[in-house]
């Protein structure tokens, strides 16, 4: 399918501004330029309460941000981590989106920042991101929450965090996880597949950034082995929380993530893959740019609503 029209727009706009590959950017950059993005956004809905909080990891102390919508407790909960490569990202450029979920969804949602590489470099994400659903388990209640029936979800990196905070639930014996969105989560570094070649330059996101933000997430290379920062490499994945996996015709890790949805089918998982066609990494984020941004929207309260309402699987 031809490029979306709105997303082309979108990718001639960054080069006639001079924006460089995230690769040639220094951390500061990267982080400066994902912060603009909340400009791509439509103005964010309104919902019934929003609450800023924190949580421990490490003896570290980390921001989240809850949103309770309107309707009668006790709500699902959705557990929600931001992208920007392990690197940049945080709760302001997730707030727009947040709020469509949770309205759209009569969820809590809890966006949960993290701490960011190279600064912090693996475990250190990945230990947060478990951390925080430690913290809605204990806590979610007080916010008229249920923490029976919580769904964790992730964009890019974020999906990677969604998708190994499932795994880890699993494998540690941690609070219980309903369901997993992951919305074109990155799965692998090494990931040899035909949408690297394919879509490497002239998109959102190239091949070579996405090496560059693996680098600086990786704490060595052994770390590409290591099923909590490669999800794909678990010696198993039954087990694990039915999924929602959403991808894009043209990004660099649109197979990674498609096969890694196959991996969960193959283990026994009730997984969903939806691959949306003409569209770019970090449509999701792009609801003012790229109007079809609600198309994946609605895929994902879908999910909510149907996993959510589900009886419990004992």
């Amino acid at each position: 399918m031809a490029l979306d029209a709105n997303a082309a727009e979108l990718i001639a706009g960054l080069r006639a501004q001079g924006m460089k590959p995230f690769a040639e950017m220094s951390v500061e950059e990267a982080r400066a330029v994902v912060s603009t993005f909340t400009g791509l956004q439509a103005p964010p809905e309104p919902v019934d309460r929003v609450e800023d909080a924190h949580y421990d990891s490490a003896g570290t102390t980390l921001p989240l941000r809850v949103y309770v919508p309107t309707g009668p407790s006790p709500h699902p909960v959705v557990l929600y981590f931001h992208g920007g490569g392990f690197v940049a990202g945080d709760l302001d450029v997730i707030d727009e989106p947040a709020r469509a979920v949770a309205n759209g969804t009569g969820a809590i949602v809890v966006a949960a920042t993290y701490r960011r590489a190279p600064e912090h470099r693996f475990p250190a994400a990945a230990d947060d991101a478990s951390a925080a659903l430690r913290w809605v388990s204990d806590n979610v209640e007080g916010y008229g929450g249920d923490p029976g029936n919580v769904i964790v979800m992730g964009d890019s990196a974020g999906g990677n965090l969604a998708a190994v905070t499932a795994l880890r639930a699993r494998d540690e014996d941690g609070p219980r996880v309903r369901g997993q969105v992951l919305v074109y989560p990155v799965i692998d570094p090494h990931a040899t597949l035909p949408s690297r070649e394919e879509f490497a330059e002239g998109y959102v996101i190239s091949a070579g950034d996405l090496d560059w933000f693996w680098s600086h997430y990786l704490s060595s290379p052994d770390d590409a082995g290591n099923p909590y920062a490669v999800p794909s490499r678990a010696a198993s994945l039954s087990g694990l929380p039915p999924a929602l996996v959403l991808t894009t015709e043209n990004e660099v890790a649109r197979d990674e993530a498609e096969e890694y949805a196959g991996l969960l089918r193959n283990a026994g998982v009730d997984t969903e893959v939806i691959r949306f066609d003409g569209l770019v990494h970090g449509a999701f984020w792009m609801s003012g740019a790229v109007p079809r941004s609600s198309e994946m929207r609605s895929a994902v309260i879908e999910f909510v609503r149907k996993i959510s309402s589900a009886a419990p699987v004992v």
